[in-house]
């Protein structure tokens, strides 16, 4: 059995259809003091998937911790989460004293509950394996660079494919190596949330189509500030390609504002950029387990 929230219904609904699994919406009462009560259906199988994507996620994760353990005590004997946006994994080490390491405290948290996790392109650094952040049986990282790759090659010819910071170089790495492409990552230098300097790779920019692709976009600043130093350049087009729309009021215009064309994303977080589906790779995932 596939359960899910009634905010992820559509893309839950999906997955269960194209993996042969009964979906249920777990029902969810606000009280007005803000606190939560769910109800599950009774009883549940032994094999139970979770899809709660963790955008927005403070109040997700109680939903979780109510969810899961309430599933063991009406028969989950396996409980696999999907969350394809994993939150709280930038925070991998303390920064300066005194600071949550929030990737290990919410990497435990969720160990706890489930069995296996099934993620998008998580926030990872310094942490070389999810199975490091979330120490369960079966942690499966999926990508949405090659969804992404594959779309973009519909749309454009002779892409550069720019990372917009060094971290974004293993999906753009990855990307770019499925159809043949140049790519890069520019360099950053973080002020704040909102400021950012770029300086762009020492490559010939002018005249080409130029994508920039990311795992995620929030604010749109360091995206914009890439696409204005590439037209600055002299790229024929500037668009933009990130596995997770996460984009902040008034991101989208901030894009368009800079120069950019197209925005595609992927369903990992529901957004109107969404152009290619996580679906089939999670099914795919899904059956993974229950072969295993």
């Amino acid at each position: 059995m596939l359960l899910c929230f009634d905010d992820e219904k559509a893309i839950a609904q999906r997955a269960a259809d194209a993996g042969g699994l009964a979906l249920a919406v777990i029902e969810r009462h606000r009280f007005p003091d803000g606190e939560l009560r769910l109800r599950l259906p009774d009883p549940l199988p032994t094999h139970v998937v979770l899809w709660r994507g963790l955008h927005q996620p403070n109040e997700k994760l109680v939903e979780l911790l109510l969810a899961a353990r309430t599933a063991r005590q009406l028969g989950a004997r396996h409980l696999s989460l999907v969350t394809p946006y994993l939150a709280y994994m930038r925070q991998d080490i303390a920064f300066n004293p005194g600071e949550a390491v929030s990737q290990r405290i919410v990497g435990a948290f969720l160990a706890e509950l489930f069995d296996a996790v099934i993620t998008v392109d998580p926030h990872l650094h310094r942490v070389a394996t999810l199975e490091e952040a979330i120490p369960v049986r079966d942690a499966i990282v999926l990508s949405g660079a090659p969804l992404l790759a594959d779309h973009i090659a519909t749309q454009r010819h002779g892409v550069l494919l720019i990372g917009p910071d060094e971290e974004s170089a293993q999906w753009v790495a990855q990307a770019a190596q499925r159809h043949g492409w140049t790519s890069a990552v520019c360099r950053k230098t973080r002020h704040g949330d909102r400021a950012v300097d770029i300086e762009l790779p020492d490559l010939l920019i002018a005249g080409r189509a130029v994508v920039l692709m990311d795992d995620v976009a929030s604010s749109g600043h360091t995206v914009a500030q890439a696409a204005r130093a590439l037209l600055r350049a002299g790229a024929a087009s500037v668009d933009v390609a990130v596995t997770h729309a996460l984009f902040a009021a008034g991101a989208i215009d901030l894009l368009r504002q800079a120069g950019v064309g197209q925005v595609w994303s992927t369903d990992a977080i529901p957004h109107v950029s969404n152009a290619v589906s996580i679906v089939p790779a999670v099914v795919q995932a899904l059956h993974t387990l229950r072969t295993r």
